[in-house]
């Protein structure tokens, strides 16, 4: 560390160093030690270089300043994740709007179904099918702006009738001038569950098994 010690001193402080660790603690030990020992071997008509003195102390204090900043940071960051995990909780028994295919049809009512895109549409038409890949209903939903949209299908088919209770899938067609559009279907599920994990946390859908935060499109 300072450039002018004995080579005796050299190993004193290289042991010093392995036995002891990198904090800004232990780096000012460290450099107690060190100035002592060339105060005490210096040559008094070639004393030490004051600036250097400066220089090694205010990177000491420096790394001092980093080691409180990353501990204050770390507890900050902390107290974020906790409050997020309480807001998360929030969405417990609330339906949102996910990436999927799926239309449940009941006896009084049907699921919201939706997609997301990122440009206009000119037209957007949505193709329902049954369990065996038959068209039931096609739906004209227009023109569209770019974004997420949802709707609700009345379980009518193209027949008139009303569709049976079940499961059924749905695709979204959509166009303007430059051709066909990117789309990614939505489906609606109810949030039972959240888990918390190292990487964020992770809703529980029941049926339609688990997603991200970052997968919901629509809190409805």
């Amino acid at each position: 560390m300072l450039s002018d010690i004995s080579s005796t001193n050299r190993l004193s402080a290289s042991a010093t160093t392995t036995a002891s660790g990198n904090s800004s603690t232990d780096l000012q030990n460290q450099f107690l030690t060190l100035l002592i020992a060339q105060l005490k071997n210096q040559d008094p008509t070639n004393p030490m270089d004051n600036s250097q003195l400066t220089t090694q102390l205010a990177q000491i204090n420096t790394l001092a300043g980093i080691e409180n900043l990353n501990t204050t940071l770390s507890s900050i960051s902390g107290q974020i994740n906790t409050n997020q995990s309480v807001q998360n909780t929030l969405l417990i028994g609330h339906g949102v709007m996910v990436p999927g295919d799926a239309i449940l049809v009941g006896e009084e009512a049907t699921t919201p179904f939706g997609f997301e895109t990122d440009a206009a549409a000119s037209a957007v038409t949505a193709t329902i099918k049954d369990s065996d890949g038959n068209v039931i209903a096609q739906l004209d939903l227009g023109p569209m702006g770019a974004g997420t949209h949802t709707f609700q299908w009345d379980g009518t088919l193209d027949d008139d009738s009303v569709a049976p209770a079940g499961k059924y899938t749905v695709t979204i067609d959509a166009s303007n001038d430059t051709g066909a559009l990117k789309t990614t279907p939505l489906t609606y599920a109810i949030v039972y569950g959240v888990s918390p994990t190292a990487t964020g946390a992770v809703l529980n859908l029941g049926t339609y098994g688990t997603a991200t935060l970052d997968q919901i499109k629509q809190i409805l």
